[in-house]
């Protein structure tokens, strides 16, 4: 696993393709800020939760300045399946070979059901409008995470 991330490091650069095919960058939100989620695998409880929230609150952060993207390692169409199932309005990027993760320091070991083993840890960073960190959260909880991330942030609801 890659060392984690910190507040004031570079955001690492990435181009993965969503949920239509298409690429998106982190260079394509250059003067804006962006919160990059990374979740363990579209259609699954947390994971849903998760989306949901990010995609219900999607307005209110664009009023505060605030772009959302998630990352996964599902492939596009699973991608696709998940935003039309939930009505998802946030961006879903793949990063089937894990490159981004890595880069990132959310992929590697964590604990499940009492066991080791290798995998995506939910984490959320944002990026300011020049690409640097202002945060760096690792191993977050889905359920009520928004609404953390808003207070962090200094937002209101």
């Amino acid at each position: 696993m890659s060392d984690r991330l910190e507040p004031g490091d570079k955001a690492p650069p990435f181009s993965l393709p969503d949920d239509t095919g298409a690429t998106v960058s982190l260079a394509d939100f250059a003067g804006r800020k962006v919160i990059v989620y990374f979740y363990p695998a579209a259609m699954t409880p947390g994971c849903t939760t998760q989306a949901c929230d990010f995609s219900d609150s999607l307005e209110s952060l664009r009023r505060d300045g605030y772009e959302v993207v998630g990352i996964s390692k599902d492939a596009p169409a699973k991608l696709a399946k998940f935003r039309e199932r939930d009505h998802l309005t946030i961006s879903l990027l793949s990063d089937e070979d894990l490159t981004v993760h890595q880069a990132y320091g959310v992929y590697g070991p964590k604990k499940l059901y009492g066991k080791t083993a290798l995998g995506v840890l939910r984490s959320t960073f944002v990026v300011d409008a020049d690409g640097v960190l202002t945060h760096a959260f690792y191993n977050v909880k889905a359920t009520g995470h928004v609404a953390k991330l808003r207070r962090d942030l200094g937002l209101t609801a």
